[in-house]
């Protein structure tokens, strides 16, 4: 296993859509364990392959208090279920250092393909729920700080800049 680099916000590779996977192999496994390894490290609870310049659709999460629970969902679709919406602080490994309230739909039911290319199918609730829809937005070029403000969004942008410009001058 191997750590993988992070694209970080504004980098415009975060901005792809990702293809669906058609070959479930030791190839797709590998990255599933670096990507668990990588949000791990980061820290992190989910991490999409497209943050890491793959441009499959495959997410890993995992929300137990003790990391302990790894989900990987291979082609992902959504539906919102009906009923409330949750707002949560929504931080980002590409966006890092930045939180902002999103609000988006309390349950959703997931389905998906296992790193076998077997069907999965689960409802999920609270930080799962929210979690999940974060990084499949990833995957379709989507971040969270496109749900806030242009202002907001434009003052982080600029502030991940100006950190790149002197990291790379360093």
């Amino acid at each position: 296993m191997a750590q993988l680099p992070i694209l970080e916000y504004p980098d415009p590779r975060l901005r792809r859509k990702a293809q669906p996977v058609t070959r479930f192999d030791a190839t797709l496994r590998r990255l599933a364990a670096d990507m668990l390894e990588t949000m791990y490290a980061a820290p992190g609870i989910g991490l999409a392959a497209v943050q890491v310049d793959n441009l499959v659709r495959m997410v890993v999460l995992d929300v137990s208090e003790e990391k302990n629970q790894p989900l990987v969902l291979v082609n992902p679709r959504l539906t919102a279920l009906p009923g409330e919406r949750s707002c949560y602080d929504e931080g980002c490994l590409s966006v890092p250092g930045f939180y902002e309230t999103v609000e988006r739909p309390a349950r959703v039911l997931i389905e998906a393909q296992d790193l076998d290319g077997q069907p999965l199918r689960l409802e999920a609730d609270g930080l799962l729920a929210t979690c999940v829809q974060h990084e499949v937005d990833h995957l379709e070029g989507k971040l969270f700080v496109d749900y806030i403000s242009s202002l907001k969004r434009e003052r982080i942008r600029k502030r991940l800049e100006k950190q790149h410009r002197v990291k790379d001058s360093a």
